[in-house]
Order: structure tokens, then C-alpha cells, then sequence
């Protein structure tokens, strides 16, 4: 049997009590956190509280050749992982391939920032469009610098059908978090190539450390947003598309947004 849990937002607290007792029965728990991490504990506070040793995954052990998996086959295998067990699809695939192999699957799921992000903004949830991940820039070939466009391409699609955009931000092993400010930064260089000014002056939403007791969050005018300090990651991104009027009044309750959003209400 391989369990799958979402262990949740912040740190190892946020387990489920179903989470809790699948982890008990367990002969093996193994975790990957290049996906997503809690950035509120470490994988010590982790074994005290869940009183078993936890093997951490590379992407490569996880993605390409998982020799780890055959125990599910005649064990109680435990897979952990940040948020909601599957948001990601590297853990639909890997579902997938246990399924394959004759293991049967189970899932204990965890409370995922895709509907945290509805509750610390005030935006609606049926509002969202095409979800999104911001990647670090990388080197060509050639030495020169990419950055992709495919992110602002997504969050001006939303735009065009009133939707929000969710926008995840890389997490990579050497170059670190993504901060809400590098990709707000990398999503007006690209608009600065086409020059386009659609996303400047639009609101957008930083949030910081979802999950814990003290999150941040703010929303502003993008051109003044990018330059805000969340402090500490992990970092989130939202860009709305034109808001309800509750939408709105929430966004400048919850997120000191500037009350002239308000205006187009009146």
C-alpha cells in the first residue's frame, strides 16, 4: 500500500489526524519538498512529532527511477509532501506508475494554498482561471539569459475572460525561492519587451508564509507592489482580473489594498 499525504501550508502541526495514524501504521515515510516545503519546521521536528524516520527524495528518485516504490508492494509505504497531496502532477504520475506496478494507492489530503489564497484575499474561488508557475531565467546555449513568457501569456488570457491567476513561484535547489518581487519584476520585463502596459497598473496580491500565525498579506498597484518587502518565503502571487465589489472591499480590508479599487463600484 502507498499512502500519499498532504502534510499542509506551514509547518509539521498541519497534519491531518488521518495523516497522523497513516503514518503510525507505516513500515516506511519518505517526503519530497522540492515541489513545495513547510517553511515553519524542520524534517527533525517532523520525526519527533510523527515518531518514525522519514527518507527525503531527490526529483530524480521521485521523477525517473523510484527503487524506493517496489516496498509498497509488500509494505506500508507512506509518501509525504507539502499542501495538498496532489496539486502537483509529478504525484499524479507517480500514482500512476504504483497503480501500474499492482500497488494500491490512498489518499490523505491536506489543506492546499489554492484555496487558502480564497481565504487570507477575499477572492472568490470559482474566479480563478488557468493556474501558473513563474521559473527562474536561465542561460541558452548561446549565454544569453531567458526568461520565459509563458507565465504573462496564461495571466493575460485570464485577464481577457474576467478570471484571477494564481501565480506559483519557482522553487529551485540552487538558485532558491522565487520572491513575489523577482517575479513581478520578470513579468514586466516581458511586458517591456512587447511594449505593453497591461499589467502595471493593475492590482496584484503578495502573499507570505501561508499557514503560519503571522502571514502577510498586501495588494497594490504592480509597479509599487514589486518593490514591497513580504519578508521570509514562501512567497504567492495573485493577479485578479476586475473584482467584485466584495471581492474589492475585501482586498482593502484583508490586504490594504488602495481603496480607489473601490471606486469602480460606486
Amino acid at each position: 500500500m502507498l499512502t500519499f499525504i498532504g502534510l499542509g501550508l506551514f509547518d509539521e502541526k498541519d497534519i491531518s489526524l488521518k495523516g497522523l495514524e497513516a503514518i503510525a501504521r507505516s513500515n516506511r515515510v519518505y517526503a519530497e519538498f522540492y515541489t513545495s516545503r513547510l517553511m515553519g519546521t524542520t524534517l527533525e521536528k517532523m520525526e519527533d512529532l510523527y515518531n518514525k524516520k522519514i527518507e527525503l527524495l531527490s526529483r530524480e528518485e521521485v521523477e525517473q527511477c523510484p527503487s524506493w516504490l517496489y516496498h509498497a508492494k509488500n509494505e506500508d509505504v507512506v509518501f509525504l509532501t507539502g499542501g495538498d497531496t496532489m496539486i502537483s502532477t509529478t504525484h499524479v504520475d507517480l500514482r500512476l506508475r504504483a497503480m501500474e506496478m499492482g500497488i494500491s494507492t490512498k489518499l490523505v489530503h491536506g489543506s492546499s494554498i489554492s484555496s487558502a489564497v480564497c481565504g487570507l484575499t477575499g477572492l472568490q474561488n470559482y474566479r480563478f482561471g488557468k493556474a501558473v508557475t513563474v521559473p527562474h531565467p536561465y542561460t541558452s546555449g548561446r549565454g544569453r539569459t531567458v526568461i520565459s513568457e509563458t507565465p504573462y501569456d496564461t495571466i493575460i488570457q485570464n485577464l481577457e475572460h474576467g478570471l484571477h491567476t494564481l501565480v506559483f513561484l519557482d522553487i529551485d535547489k540552487e538558485k532558491g525561492y522565487m520572491t513575489m518581487n523577482q517575479a513581478l519584476h520578470l513579468l514586466l520585463q516581458v511586458e517591456a519587451k512587447r511594449s505593453i502596459k497591461i499589467l502595471q497598473n493593475r492590482i496584484a496580491v503578495g502573499i507570505a508564509r501561508a499557514g503560519s500565525d503571522s502571514p502577510v498579506v498586501a495588494a497594490d498597484h504592480i509597479q509599487s507592489l514589486k518593490d514591497f518587502d513580504l519578508g521570509a518565503p514562501l512567497h504567492i502571487l495573485v493577479i485578479p482580473a476586475d473584482t467584485h465589489f466584495v471581492e474589492a472591499e475585501a482586498l482593502v480590508q484583508l490586504a490594504h489594498a488602495p481603496t480607489s479599487i473601490l471606486e469602480a463600484h460606486k
